[in-house]
């Protein structure tokens, strides 16, 4: 994944369109993976990137070219996310009546997933446990960082981040139930 040209920077910097169609056409499938992990939907996504791609070109003279423009860009998209969710999605600290399992997933289990099932999973996760697992599972952010991005206490958001992955667990569980269930079916029927 190569940054972004320093004459296209400095092209947005100076409100060309041309160079700001160039960036869009050079980020915009990266920004638009990374919104969908956010999003409730596709459409979602897209109304997330855009308002996203909006705030870069407003405030791209605020970019230093220290670090990758890439990254800049991505912090962006995510603060984006979590703002327009902020509002609507009210995170709830983990109902200590609510029981966690401690049970792992099988190994093999694991290794029968493949990313767009885990994505698809995660992606089934409540807006609240989504948010916390993705950017602490996926982005690495620290449950301080997180705490202090969704308006939350620490506690909070370590709570959130277990509950998801109790979730994820389950679900993988069911999954894989599914599958072994349909193969044995199978099996009996040739």
């Amino acid at each position: 994944m190569a940054d972004v040209p320093e004459k296209i920077i400095e092209g947005c910097k100076k409100g060309k369109g041309r160079y700001q169609e160039e960036l869009y056409r050079l980020i915009a499938p990266r920004m638009y993976g990374l919104c969908l992990k956010y999003a409730n939907d596709k459409d979602d996504a897209k109304d997330i990137m855009q308002d996203g791609f909006i705030k870069v070109f407003q405030k791209i003279d605020q970019y230093s070219s220290k670090g990758s423009f890439e990254g800049w860009v991505r912090r962006i998209m995510i603060n984006t996310a979590l703002e327009k969710y902020r509002n609507q999605v009210t995170i709830y600290s983990l109902d200590e009546r609510m029981p966690l399992s401690d049970e792992g997933v099988h190994s093999t289990v694991v290794e029968d997933l493949t990313a767009e099932d885990l994505l698809s999973l995660i992606h089934k996760l409540t807006p609240k446990y989504r948010m916390v697992f993705n950017l602490y599972a996926i982005e690495g952010y620290n449950h301080k960082e997180i705490a202090e991005m969704l308006g939350i206490s620490e506690g909070t958001s370590k709570s959130n981040l277990s509950r998801a992955r109790v979730i994820l667990q389950e679900k993988v569980k069911e999954l894989y139930s599914i599958t072994k269930d349909a193969s044995l079916d199978e099996g009996y029927k040739k």
